[in-house]
């Protein structure tokens, strides 16, 4: 669970990151489908690791169905601590 976390982490880092002072939201999730179809990709495959039956010995895995949920929502503070911080930043320029 530790690792699909942090993967997860990764990957919304990498979408808030996309602009140091713009939200995702006003740049738009689709205009980079490079990086969109890259984390989607990386979403499946990390899932696929975690449920997909013959690759937990491989992976020595567990299939948690109802934590990957909450899995999933701590991973996500990375990308609103990232869009605050933006966020922050656009009150401090105003104002200036």
């Amino acid at each position: 669970m530790v690792f699909a976390v942090l993967s997860f982490s990764q990957m919304g880092h990498v979408l808030a990151i996309r602009s140091e002072t713009q939200s995702l939201f006003r740049q738009g999730l689709f205009s980079n489908m490079p990086l969109l179809g890259a984390v989607a990709l990386t979403f499946v495959l990390q899932l696929a690791t975690i449920y997909v039956p013959f690759l937990n010995p491989v992976f020595k895995t567990v299939a948690y169905p109802v934590r990957i949920a909450g899995g999933t929502a701590a991973s996500s503070i990375t990308f609103w601590a990232v869009e605050v911080e933006k966020l922050g930043y656009r009150i401090r320029a105003r104002r200036a």
